[in-house]
């Protein structure tokens, strides 16, 4: 009698072929010269803008903890009249984004970290840290007996503003690396830059995400290391779900009026992350991705700034070809996030495994079936 084995049919889903394509060991974008040149430069601009980022996140949330006006809150500590002018005439890395991705994964919550910061541990040491910060003033202790939870709300926000800088920080030294790696001839494929970011986020999966301020010259933990909050769970997933898929409606963009159903009822059914965000848009006012857009502009790499110059239409149109290509590295990251997660090694023989990895991918390929991973491959 022959036996014969069996083995995994092809999907039928609308998006089957980036299905197999991950099945394979490809990523969601294709590959090609082209495309490794433009995620790879791209991400060495964008480390360097999240480094600017990361620093400034943790500046506040360590030294401007529940600072009600914070006029100087982007200067890092560093405030001089040469600076003020650079602030003002906008020649300036534009922190305004990073507070916006920050109100985004703050809002979506998800994870142990969102969990934490309504639990009880957590509001017993804000109500420590809040005594010891207003210690001696009555009227924002009064304040804070007659609102009991606008402060701890705050002490909530600022444990976001350093949960991000500590996420940002860690992938910032991720992209830096993968630049110098492709300097180096080591990264020539867009699999290769997608197991870079895999391994990056495997290696410091574990790392602790913890935040304590300083008051009066004692030391309160705000998140501790006790909470077990781990980079990869707490902060990384939260931040694919928040700004890659959910994100925020951009204001002008679409009525609030809850009457003119433009908005969705549901956070989870919210698109308007990054994967499905229109680059046309980028330059207008009100766009929070401008910024981004603006900051990486200053910081992109040589090749890079030429491949755009030999385009149709040189530096007229540079915002939107940036935002193209960081949408294709973000599809990069995205594809890392997946193997990541799955339940099973893609290159698993075992049938049910590779089952199983199949019912997780088609999942995912419901929620790209309205983002432009068509249109990154065209």
């Amino acid at each position: 009698m022959n036996l014969v084995k069996a083995t995994l049919t092809p999907s039928r889903h609308p998006l089957s072929e980036y299905i197999h394509r991950l099945e394979s060991g490809q990523a969601l974008l294709a590959d090609s010269p082209e495309n490794v040149l433009e995620v790879v430069g791209i991400l060495k601009s964008y480390g360097i803008v999240l480094d600017a980022y990361s620093r400034n996140l943790i500046y506040v949330a360590e030294h401007q903890f529940l600072n009600l006006f914070p006029f100087f809150k982007y200067f890092n500590g560093e405030v001089t009249p040469a600076r003020l002018l650079r602030h003002w005439w906008h020649d300036r890395i534009n922190f305004e984004y990073a507070e916006y991705c920050m109100k985004a994964m703050f809002w979506h919550g998800g994870g142990q970290l969102d969990e934490y910061v309504d639990s009880p541990q957590f509001q017993a040491a804000a109500d420590k840290a809040i005594r010891a910060r207003w210690k001696g003033n009555p009227a924002i202790l009064l304040l804070n007996k007659l609102f009991p939870q606008f402060l701890p709300e705050q002490v909530r926000v600022m444990s976001y503003y350093s949960a991000l800088g500590q996420f940002w920080r860690v992938m910032s030294d991720m992209f830096i690396s993968l630049s110098d790696r492709y300097d180096k001839g080591e990264i020539q494929s867009i699999p290769q830059v997608v197991q870079h970011i895999l391994d990056g986020l495997v290696t410091n999966a574990s790392k602790p995400i913890t935040y304590s301020v300083t008051l009066g010259g004692q030391v309160y933990d705000i998140l501790p290391q006790s909470a077990g909050l781990a980079f990869l769970m707490e902060t990384a997933v939260p931040y694919v779900e928040a700004v890659f898929f959910r994100g925020t409606p951009f204001p002008g963009t679409v009525s609030y009026n809850a009457q003119a159903y433009q908005i969705p009822f549901f956070q989870g059914d919210f698109t308007y992350g990054a994967l499905y965000a229109d680059p046309l848009p980028v330059g207008s006012s009100g766009i929070p991705p401008t910024l981004l857009m603006q900051d990486m502009r200053h910081y992109l790499p040589d090749y890079l700034h030429a491949f755009y110059r030999d385009s149709q239409r040189g530096d007229d149109d540079l915002r939107v070809k940036i935002c193209e290509t960081f949408q294709k590295s973000m599809y990069c990251v995205t594809t890392a996030a997946i193997l990541g997660l799955a339940p099973y090694p893609m290159k698993t023989s075992d049938l049910s495994e590779q089952q199983a990895n199949r019912k997780y991918l088609e999942n995912w390929m419901n929620r790209f079936m309205s983002s432009r991973i068509v249109d990154i491959n065209s």
